[in-house]
């Protein structure tokens, strides 16, 4: 990225662009092969699904200006599916599977998993942001084990946005007590679209950041993208598969 164009970005996009330029060094092709878990009961659900005919590490990109201080890694009472803190906002269900990269895609079992995500206003908690001040909260944050699937499941809401990025969650992986993976969950744009029409989004409106012009995701989604089941009425599960190289 040139400087000249760092230099519209204010310190939270700037900090996450260099990160996603960081990202562009690593491979580009993700694992996608795990089946989605069951969507909402409704009769108006919505699929949209992604795959990859390889088997590759899934992209990295940068944890951006808002990852955990506070040590949740290191914590048991932060261990939870639940992460919603009684955040207002359209449920989401995300469905995360670690498979390794350097073994045909196998499941990674007992890997720690870190989510993070600002919530529908595009706030993040444990730091203070301009026009809120989310120190010593932990709302949309958790951590979890992988089973011998490779799967961790997360309870939570969709995330909303801020300028300069498009819509997404963070995630680290974790594997015997070592960092192995930061990458970045991002969102089909037409379910996006969809949700940002409702509820508490609908007073913000659209995100007018795409995948294709986010800083982050310049360097590609192909293996970032979640497959989503569900609709705006009952909430959504988003499903991913992440492959790390271990």
């Amino acid at each position: 990225m040139k400087s000249r164009d760092l230099a519209k970005l204010n310190r939270r996009e700037a900090l996450e662009a260099l990160g996603g330029f960081a990202g562009m060094m690593v491979l580009t092709t993700g694992c996608d092969s795990a089946s989605s878990p069951a969507s909402p009961s409704s009769s108006t659900t919505t699929t949209t699904t992604t795959s990859s005919l390889t088997c590759a590490a899934t992209l990295s990109e940068t944890e951006g200006p808002y990852p955990d201080k506070t040590g949740m890694i290191n914590n048991s009472a932060y261990y939870r599916r639940n992460v919603t803190e009684g955040k207002p906002g359209l449920p989401l269900t995300l469905a995360l599977t670690v498979v390794n990269a350097n073994s045909g895609c196998s499941a990674v079992s007992n890997a720690t998993v870190e989510i993070w995500h600002c919530d529908a206003a595009g706030n993040y908690s444990e730091y203070s942001q301009p026009g809120f001040d989310g120190t010593g909260q932990t709302f949309l944050r958790g951590v979890q084990t992988t089973d011998s699937g490779g799967q961790v499941t997360f309870t939570t809401i969709y995330p909303g946005w801020y300028a300069g990025r498009a819509t997404h969650i963070h995630v680290d992986v974790f594997v015997n007590g070592s960092l192995v993976k930061t990458t970045q969950v991002a969102f089909p744009e037409s379910t996006t679209a969809g949700v940002y029409s409702t509820g508490v989004y609908a007073s913000k409106g659209r995100n007018p950041t795409s995948n294709a012009s986010d800083n982050v995701f310049s360097d590609g989604t192909q293996s970032e993208v979640a497959s989503m089941t569900g609709n705006t009425s009952s909430g959504y599960t988003a499903s991913l598969t992440i492959g790390i190289a271990v």
